[in-house]
């Protein structure tokens, strides 16, 4: 599966948007999970990250 995706400025930099199509196909819960990123041979990978986020205790 190959989507076209343009990137759109954040701050100083610029993010990529992942819809919930593809971050289903990853089984990520963007609330829970963390992703992985790896560059080789000019290719950007993402998988599911083996970590997971920390939940905020609002007192």
């Amino acid at each position: 599966m190959a989507i076209d995706r343009k990137l759109i400025r954040n701050g100083n930099g610029w993010a990529l948007t992942i819809n919930s199509t593809i971050l289903g196909l990853l089984d990520v819960n963007p609330e829970v999970n963390m992703v992985r990123y790896n560059v080789e041979n000019d290719k950007l990978i993402i998988t599911k990250s083996d970590k997971t986020l920390e939940k905020k205790v609002v007192k």
